[in-house]
């Protein structure tokens, strides 16, 4: 790893007559968005290794069969100024509390400003892995594995939905409305703006139960239990009752584009509170709390 980033790996095919004479020959046909001079340049500081992590200069051979490293050039990424504490961990897992902004992981125009590659960074480990997602606009709790060999037992535990979770969230108080309630609905992505989600005619998809904590005046805050887990379906579903989460930029309108420059005095008021399961290696009941908070008042 390189400030928490792992490189990506190159598998060099196995042929009888290669119709390449050097490792260099190969990159510049393989990976053309990178020329062939900087491929050069890149070789020459090191910055291209072998199986064994020792650097590949540019006049290494081609290698049938063999596997090399190189890190993607980064771009300066803007800093996300707030810091992701961890609630625990042991010698299998990780447990994170993700702030509000901060992506889970690296894809698009973040990378090192993620919380996968700020906590394998921290940490020193470079096989840690998370077992789920939150949007990058939610705060809270994120369980990450720490060794390959456990990462699909307990990724199965919420593919299978054995995973207990509640959210909080902070929206209008209700109008017209019975508490606790259940909104079932189909969700799908929205066919005009990608990043959004809507519902739509049809067989459910989707599930949360949802209950009023408190009011305050014109507020209240929500307790919402999602069964499944669909991309967005908390704020779709508060959404469709009328109750919008506080500070959400995609619903009901879009405030912010997904690529427009943020407004950190604005987050989402909605945190991955709880989480519950029992350890599928350990054999341990295991029940985590965040220690974040929403923008609500002590009481």
């Amino acid at each position: 790893m390189r400030g928490g980033v792992s490189p990506s790996c190159l598998a060099l095919p196995r042929m009888r007559v290669s119709p390449w004479a050097s490792l260099l020959d190969h990159l510049a046909e393989r990976l053309p968005a990178v020329s062939r001079e900087e491929w050069a340049q890149r070789m020459a500081d090191g910055r291209v290794l072998g199986e064994d992590g020792q650097p590949l200069g540019p006049d290494a051979p081609y290698a049938h069969g063999a596997r090399v490293y190189y890190w993607r050039e980064l771009p300066q990424e803007e800093r996300i100024p707030f810091e992701a504490g961890i609630v625990f961990e042991d010698e299998l897992l990780v447990v994170a509390d993700k702030p509000h902004f901060l992506p889970v992981t690296p894809g698009g125009r973040f990378v090192r400003e993620t919380l996968l590659v700020r906590l394998k960074d921290q940490l020193g480990c470079a096989d840690l892995s998370p077992l789920h997602r939150i949007d990058r606009e939610t705060a809270g709790l994120v369980v990450l594995s720490k060794r390959p060999q456990d990462r699909d037992a307990y990724q199965r535990l919420f593919r299978d939905r054995r995973v207990a979770k509640r959210y909080q969230a902070i929206a209008a108080a209700p109008q017209g409305l019975t508490f606790p309630l259940v909104r079932k609905s189909r969700i799908v992505e929205n066919e005009a703006q990608f990043f959004r989600m809507c519902e739509a005619e049809g067989e459910a998809n989707s599930e949360t139960r949802i209950r009023v904590m408190q009011l305050l005046g014109e507020r209240a805050l929500y307790e919402l239990e999602p069964v499944s887990g669909k991309r967005h379906q908390l704020r779709v579903h508060m959404h469709a009752l009328g109750l919008a989460i506080e500070g959400d930029q995609f619903y009901p309108e879009v405030r912010r584009g997904p690529d427009e420059a943020e407004d950190f005095r604005e987050p989402l008021q909605l945190l991955a509170q709880w989480l519950a399961f029992v350890d599928p290696v350990s054999g341990q009941a295991r029940e985590f709390t965040s220690h974040l908070r929403l923008a609500w008042p002590l009481t």
